[in-house]
């Protein structure tokens, strides 16, 4: 379990970082300022998974 939600912290936070680059360069190209809403909609929404597995791998590691 420990190894598992060790690499599932690695790609919560690897998946909101990609997001987060989306959605800034949707919104600094101009051109659709929809996807980079709906983008960093997603990015919060990633962040909270994100957070809730960074949780889950500090209780399992005590």
């Amino acid at each position: 379990m420990h190894s598992v939600l060790y690499h599932l912290t690695t790609i919560s936070v690897l998946a909101v970082i990609v997001v987060l680059v989306l959605g800034l360069w949707t919104l600094l190209r101009g051109k659709s300022p929809n996807l980079s809403q709906k983008l960093m909609r997603w990015r919060i929404g990633l962040q909270f998974f994100a957070i809730l597995v960074i949780i889950g791998y500090a209780v399992v590691s005590r």
